[in-house]
């Protein structure tokens, strides 16, 4: 497999994994986060998460100072 074979097929998009080390679940939501040191603060780089996964990163996230907001990937707001 490739790197563009990750990026879906031609039926469509691949669904998003989490991000979480070792996780292969599907993913529900996408945490925005960007490193002040080295992004500027309108660029946002996105973790997505599963549900058993989303609080350790948004902790982790959080403890760091990189976290900006949680979203729903359907859209709803997390945080």
């Amino acid at each position: 497999m490739s790197f563009l074979d990750s990026l879906g097929t031609a039926d469509g998009p691949v669904a998003a994994q989490c991000s979480r080390k070792g996780c292969r679940s599907g993913a529900r939501w996408n945490l925005r986060w960007n490193n002040p040191k080295v992004h500027t603060p309108e660029r946002l780089k996105i973790w997505s998460a599963c549900d058993e996964h989303r609080e350790w990163l948004e902790d982790y996230l959080k403890l760091r100072g990189f976290f900006r907001d949680t979203v729903a990937i359907d859209g709803e707001a997390g945080h």
